[in-house]
């Protein structure tokens, strides 16, 4: 991630002032260079001082000494990613406003803005219906392989081939989860899990290596196929956001150059703002191709993906997430006429539970209380054990492609085991009659599945376990089934699935926690109707809802764009407001517990995710209290082999431009330039003999905006990629016309928690900390993402944690 400035021996170092009016005490700085590999901060110093805070207590009692040390930036940060640790790097999300950037504007046509404005409707566009074949291709897949191995097993169960029925049953589970597994250890460990998590701090303003990459799409859509049709517990919900987030991302980058994948036109997405636009279409596009939900695919976008947020943004994702529902629907009519194999109304997860609600009473309130409740309680308990178990499965991934594919292949025969053996614990019962459905069910979907039954009966928890996770959801939700499955069968099955969902998820295998969530919820929520029986007006399938509504507010912590989600899911619109009340009381119940299960995955990743409030002990420090120090500035006109040193002995980003003497007649801060600006300046090799201001007209004549624009990943240009001669390393060359004349900087006495706000509201890089008083060096330090980490803010004041 980007850094404050390491030195090097250029005249332009300056150690920052002491944070606070306390006289300073001395100091030692030690420095060692370091060369980490990935990018990032490259180095390892460490400035030892004695400096202390003076604080108020908040009840202004004594103040109290808070010792620091004050640690060098230079540690490369990283963060998993996936299943693996990758380097990180910050977003960059201001306009750089450098001379190019101005006659850029200033020439800008108005047909050349046309163009930008319907390239970008026409992205969206694009996006939208990528983003709906896929979702179509995920779930036409995921039936058809599914269906054949229920249909191969139930063929020999119907022989009264019980053990062969298993051998084939774990066997398929245990080759497509290997494969699902194999892809992700050896092509892309990013793609494993659900992606909600790297997406979410991706649009915070964090990158990471191949988060969003082609390989990561491919392993991504096939690997979730082969997960879900393998029979874990688990869903392709999350990783559809992130394939969704993917292909807009291979789309606003101008393509793929390692794929050969490239496009011209699209120079205009270049930057970070614009991806950062069309990756939360992408995002919202998941959702609606995931739940066939395009309202909620934006408020899903608007709530829980999204750092930044405008009224244009929300009409782009509205339109992307309805050509995903036109693009859908046409395809499902479309198999509907038998062309898609086993493929049927399964697998899109569209339950349709619209009828007339009766009235419900105060028993029934109470019973929905009730649920919230258990939701609350189970949802934080759910992320509780989570967070230990991905902890474990950590340091098991650490260890290589083996052991994750190990790890999957246990779960996988664990899964299996559960999924065949526990159905044989419940008791046969008889076909219900006058029942609307075949019973029992002929063929690989159903509510009443055979299993071992004779004929005329059926088994219960086979009706849940042994059927895909969609068809299990469409079982409970069922209406008109009260005495369908057997109370002991829907504890068996609730416990179960509670627990695979734990274990499964944070194996290398793309998973989503929607549907173990919402089929845990679906369960106890059908217990409560069950137990409740004549004494309430709701049908067990709606409080089977509404269970599940519970689960989700306690996991996931999300209320307006679940609530929507299962609304369109079930067309069942008379629910709202009992949904609405069970949605708040389980996210207030658990937020008493812990964080929300994909906040506290960010968190635990080590993604460094900025919150949109500032933490209340930023309010006793200041902005100059965070910076690290040394600094390295670079002067307007500076020499060649000053910045080639720099840019070799470490890995930030950013540097200040500071014009001194002769060029002007005070040191005086002209702006900040990137790293990029100047390998690409250095690449055009116009260096002067003499320290000397030029015009910038050749770097004008030379360059155009599109030139410094951000490549896509992988493509940037790197110190190491320029030779020059001793002689270059002695000339000069002019940094004005590249730099950035308009930073966003705070004065060095202003709070952190302000300067938090600003920086997070800014979807800043870079924040510069300028002096309070005139006649010092023009520029304190840099505040960085890194800066702002609490981890970074305790290890220079350890007090702190005890006394916000």
């Amino acid at each position: 991630m980007d850094g404050d400035h390491a030195p090097h021996s250029n005249s332009n170092q300056h150690q920052p002032p002491p944070p606070s009016p306390l006289p300073e005490r001395e100091g030692s700085f030690n420095y060692d260079i370091e060369s980490m590999d990935g990018g990032g901060w490259r180095g390892a110093g460490r400035y030892a001082s004695s400096d202390a805070l003076l604080r108020y207590d908040d009840d202004d009692g004594p103040r109290e000494r808070l010792l620091r040390k004050r640690t060098m930036n230079t540690t490369s940060q990283i963060a998993i990613v996936g299943a693996n640790v990758f380097a990180i790097e910050s977003l960059d999300y201001e306009i750089v406003e450098n001379d190019l950037f101005k006659q850029d504007w200033r020439s800008r046509k108005k047909n050349q803005i046309f163009q930008y404005v319907v390239l970008k409707w026409a992205l969206v566009l694009l996006i939208g219906l990528l983003t709906g074949l896929v979702g179509f291709f995920n779930n036409l897949a995921v039936e058809n392989i599914a269906g054949f191995k229920l249909v191969l097993t139930g063929d020999l169960m119907l022989q009264k081939r019980y053990f062969t029925a298993f051998l084939a049953y774990g066997g398929c589970n245990l080759v497509l989860g290997a494969t699902a597994a194999a892809l992700c250890a050896y092509i892309a460990p990013a793609a494993a899990g659900s992606g909600i998590p790297e997406v979410k701090a991706y649009l915070n303003g964090v990158d990471a290596y191949s988060i969003l990459a082609p390989s990561t799409l491919f392993v991504k859509i096939f690997g979730s196929i082969l997960g879900v049709s393998g029979g874990f517990v688990l869903g392709k919900e999350g990783p559809m956001v992130h394939t969704g987030a993917c292909i807009a991302n291979l789309l606003g980058q101008g393509g793929s150059r390692k794929y050969h994948l490239t496009w011209n036109w699209l120079k205009y997405f270049k930057n970070d703002r614009d991806r950062r636009d069309l990756i939360t279409c992408g995002a919202a596009a998941g959702v609606a191709a995931a739940f066939r939900a395009p309202v909620g695919g934006v408020l899903f976008a608007l709530e829980e993906a999204a750092s930044w947020w405008r009224s244009a943004l929300l009409w782009r994702t509205f339109f992307t997430t309805a050509v995903v529902a036109v693009v859908l629907r046409a395809l499902i009519e479309f198999c509907r006429k038998g062309k898609c194999g086993l493929f049927g109304q399964g697998g899109l997860i569209m339950f349709d539970l619209s009828s007339n609600v009766p009235s419900y009473g105060t028993q029934d309130l109470i019973a929905i209380i009730i649920l919230g409740v258990i939701g609350g309680v189970f949802g934080g308990l759910f992320n509780f054990l989570l967070d230990r178990i991905l902890r474990v499965y950590s340091i098991i991934n650490e260890r290589g492609a083996p052991s994750k594919i190990l790890l999957t292949i246990t779960i996988s025969i664990i899964t299996s085991a559960c999924s065949y053996g526990l159905p044989w614990l419940a008791a046969c019962s008889p076909c219900p009659v006058g029942s609307m459905e075949e019973c029992p069910t002929i063929g690989r979907s159903g509510n009443f599945k055979s299993f071992q039954c004779p004929p005329g009966h059926y088994n219960g928890l086979a009706s849940l376990f042994f059927n895909t996770n969609d068809d299990a959801i469409r079982n409970l939700f069922s209406r008109g089934t009260e005495n369908e499955f057997h109370m002991s069968s829907l504890f068996v099955f609730f416990i179960a699935i509670y627990c695979l969902g734990l274990v499964t998820y944070g194996i290398a295998v793309p998973s989503g926690l929607f549907i173990p969530v919402i089929l845990a919820g679906a369960t106890y929520g059908r217990i409560v109707g069950t137990l409740l029986g004549p004494m309430s007006d709701i049908d067990p399938g709606l409080f089977a809802l509404l269970g599940a509504a519970s689960f989700l507010g306690g996991t996931m912590r999300m209320t307006v764009s679940v609530c929507v989600i299962l609304l369109e899911l079930t067309n069942e619109l008379h629910m709202l407001p009992l949904v609405m009340l069970v949605l708040l009381i389980s996210k207030t119940i658990a937020d008493c517990f812990n964080k929300g299960v994909y906040d506290q995955i960010v968190v635990m990743k080590g993604l460094p995710f900025m919150e949109a409030h500032a933490e209340p002990y930023m309010r006793h420090l200041v902005a100059s209290d965070v910076v690290s120090g040394p600094l390295i500035s670079f002067s307007g006109v500076e020499k060649v082999g000053n910045i080639v040193h720099a840019l070799r002995i470490t890995g930030h980003n950013g540097f200040p431009v500071v014009d001194e003497p002769p060029v002007s007649e005070a040191p005086e801060l002209v702006g900040l330039v990137l790293r990029s600006h100047v390998l690409v300046l250095l690449s055009g090799r116009n260096f002067m003999k003499e320290k000397v201001k030029t015009s910038g007209s050749f770097v004008l004549r030379r360059f155009g905006a599109f030139d410094f624009a951000k490549p896509g990943s992988g493509k940037g240009m790197k110190i190491e990629d320029l030779d020059f001669t001793e002689e270059e390393m002695e000339m000069y060359v002019d940094l004005h016309p590249i730099t950035n004349t308009s930073p966003y900087t705070v004065v060095e006495t202003m709070s952190l928690a302000k300067a938090a706000v600003l920086f997070r509201a800014l979807g800043l890089r870079h924040l510069l900390v300028v002096p309070k008083t005139p006649g010092r060096f023009p520029i304190v330090g840099i505040l960085t993402r890194h800066d702002l980490m609490p981890e970074h803010i305790h290890g220079l004041f350890p007090n702190l944690r005890k006394s916000h």
